[in-house]
This record gives structure tokens, C-alpha cells and sequence, in this order.
């Protein structure tokens, strides 16, 4: 590779990094409650604006991935001046252990609070033993 080639690999390579911070600071991470009882994993996110419509949640190997896009209605003749978010779109990922049963994976939607439980592998989950007499 010759100089030329690298200086050019560099410019390229700065502009992704960029790239990437400008998506980063477009992303608003919302705040999660994360809970674990004897039988898994319970998420509270809260995403207000976000309707069911525009909530997307994927789990991919050992990732779970949360995005939801919120939608503010404005009044027709209303405009507005000033925001303190300049995003409208919600991201989160989890790494999740292997103990987690992915396929059992239950979602709800109510009122801005996105709730995700994750149950524990059923062969993880501690059970009771029936002791029989005699």
C-alpha cells in the first residue's frame, strides 16, 4: 500500500468514526429498570411517544436489540421553537447470558413503559421437589 493509499484509507476511516458519533448522538437511549427473579429477567423501558406500530424488538444470538421511533402530533397551527431532544428515535441493546430462553421472550406496550420478560431455560429454573412419604 503506498502512502497515497493510506493517507486515503485514514480519510476514510475518520469519516465513518464521525459517521458513527453523529448516529450515536441522534439515538436516544432510554432509561431501563432491570429486574431478575427466580424465573428470569424483566426490562421497564421507558419509550413515551412510541406506539406499537413503531417498535421494533429483535433478539439476535446473544443480543437483545430495542428500537422504537416516538411520533410527537403537533397541533396544525402549532410550530415548535424549541426542543430539548433532537431525536425522535429510541435504541438499546443487552447482552443476555446463555441461561435465558430467547424463544420465550414476552413484550407489552402500555402507556410509554415497554416491558420485556425473559424467562430463565426451564432446566435453570430452581423447582420444587415433592418429598413422598415412606
Amino acid at each position: 500500500m503506498t502512502e497515497t493509499d493510506s493517507k486515503e484509507v485514514t480519510k476514510q476511516e475518520s469519516s465513518e468514526v464521525k459517521k458513527s458519533q453523529h448516529d450515536a448522538d441522534t439515538v436516544l437511549r432510554p432509561f431501563v429498570d432491570i429486574f431478575e427473579d427466580a424465573g428470569g429477567i424483566t426490562l421497564l423501558a421507558d419509550m413515551p411517544g412510541v406506539s406499537r406500530e413503531r417498535l421494533k424488538i429483535e433478539v439476535d444470538k446473544d443480543v437483545l436489540l430495542v428500537e422504537g421511533d416516538a411520533r410527537i402530533d403537533m397541533p396544525d397551527n402549532m410550530e415548535a421553537l424549541y426542543a430539548d431532544v433532537r431525536s425522535t428515535c429510541y435504541r438499546r441493546s443487552f447482552g443476555l447470558s446463555g441461561e435465558l430462553d430467547t424463544d420465550e421472550i414476552e413484550a407489552r406496550l402500555k402507556d410509554g413503559v415497554l416491558s420485556v420478560h425473559i424467562p430463565k431455560r426451564a432446566e435453570l429454573r430452581p423447582r420444587k421437589i415433592e418429598v413422598s412419604v415412606g
